[in-house]
C-alpha cells in the first residue's frame, strides 16, 4: 500500500526532539514513517534510528519509504517494552524518543483491518495481528455492563449504555462480524439529533480499539521507562489524541520532574525529592491553524516534551 499522509505536527515534533546529527533516536510508533523520514534526514552516517511498530504491515511500508537510508533498524515490537528492546539491540541510552500514540493513519487507511467505521470489513482492530483479542470478540463476548463501561471510559460515549444494550440484543440473533454491521447498530441507537458532531460511530470505534490493543493501562509506565532510556539532555516527545492518553502522559512527566515539598524558606532540600529532568512545555502544544486547515487528523493532537537531566 502506498502511504503519503502528512505526519501530525511534524515541525513541532522535530523541533522538540532537538536532534543531534550523530545521535541515536527511537520512533516507538513507526507507522508509515512520516516522522521517521524527517528524523533520519537530519542524521549523519554515525547517527542511528530505531523504528518500532506492532504492525508488521506498517513496518513493511516504512522499510519501503526509508529504503535509501542504511542507518535504520526495524523492530516488530511494542513501545511499552522500550527498555528490553534497546537492551536486545545492545543500546544503553538514546538521544531521543518519539511516541505518536493511538491508531496510525496507515491503519485507518488500510480499511480491511477494521479500524475505520467507513466501509464493510471484518471486525479486527489489532495493531499486531499475530496476538490478542479482536474487536469481533469484544463486541460478541463481553457482557453488556463491560461493553458499556468500555464505551464510556475509553470513548466518552454518552450513549454507551444504549449502544451496549443494542449490541447485545443484535448479537443474540446473529453474531456481529463486520464494521458495517456495528456502525448500523450505533446509527440506529443514537438519536438523529445527536448525530451532528462527527460520525456517530467514532467514539465507539475508538473505545473498542483502545480495549483491543490495551493502549491506556501501560502508558504511564511506558513514559517512565522511556525517560530512563534517555541520555543526558535527551528528549521524549509524545503526541496524544484524546484526554485519557494526555492525562497519563502528563501525570508521568510531572512525576518524573519531581516536586520539592520543603518549606520555601529552607536553604536546601530535605524532602528527598528526586528529578529525572524537566517538562519543556507545561501546556501541551496543539496544531497551528494552518495545519488544521490542511490536515484534519491533527485536530485533537497534543504534544508534550520531557528533557532528561
Amino acid at each position: 500500500m502506498e502511504f503519503r499522509h502528512e505526519p501530525v505536527m511534524l515541525q513541532e515534533c522535530i523541533e522538540g526532539l532537538n536532534i543531534r546529527t550523530d545521535g541515536i533516536y527511537v520512533d516507538g510508533t513507526l507507522g508509515g514513517a512520516g516522522h521517521s523520514l524527517e528524523i533520519v534526514k537530519r542524521l549523519s552516517a554515525k547517527g542511528r534510528l530505531i523504528g518500532i511498530d506492532r504492525d508488521e504491515e506498517a513496518l513493511k511500508a516504512a522499510k519501503k519509504r526509508l529504503t535509501e537510508y542504511q542507518n535504520v533498524t526495524y523492530v516488530h515490537g511494542n513501545h511499552d517494552e522500550m527498555q528490553s528492546i534497546l537492551t536486545e539491540l545492545q543500546i544503553e541510552k538514546v538521544d531521543g524518543i518519539l511516541l505518536d500514540l493511538g491508531v496510525s493513519s496507515y491503519q485507518l487507511d488500510e480499511r480491511s483491518r477494521g479500524f475505520s467505521y467507513m466501509g464493510d470489513n471484518p471486525l479486527d482492530m489489532r495493531m499486531d495481528t499475530s496476538i490478542g483479542i479482536t474487536a469481533k470478540e469484544v463486541v460478541n463476548q463481553y457482557s453488556e455492563e463491560k461493553l458499556s463501561n468500555i464505551l464510556w471510559k475509553y470513548g466518552e460515549e454518552k450513549f454507551s449504555r444504549q449502544i451496549a444494550k443494542s449490541i447485545c440484543k443484535m448479537r443474540a440473533k446473529k453474531e456481529i462480524e463486520t464494521t458495517k454491521e456495528l456502525v448500523e447498530i450505533i446509527e440506529n441507537t443514537i438519536p438523529k439529533s445527536n448525530q451532528k458532531d462527527g460520525h456517530p460511530a467514532k467514539r465507539t470505534f475508538q473505545a473498542i480499539r483502545i480495549e483491543v490493543n490495551n493502549e491506556i493501562e501501560p502508558l504511564y509506565q511506558t513514559i517512565i521507562q522511556s525517560v530512563h532510556c534517555l541520555k543526558e539532555n535527551g528528549r521524549l516527545v509524545v503526541i496524544t489524541f484524546h484526554s485519557l492518553e494526555d492525562r497519563a502522559v502528563k501525570e508521568a512527566m510531572v512525576e518524573l520532574q519531581g516536586k520539592c515539598t520543603c518549606p520555601k524558606d529552607l536553604p536546601y532540600c530535605i524532602c528527598g525529592c528526586q528529578s529525572l529532568g524537566k517538562v519543556i512545555n507545561k501546556k501541551p502544544i496543539v496544531a497551528s491553524r494552518e495545519e488544521l486547515e490542511r490536515n484534519t487528523r491533527s485536530k485533537s493532537a497534543k504534544v508534550r516534551i520531557f528533557e532528561r537531566k
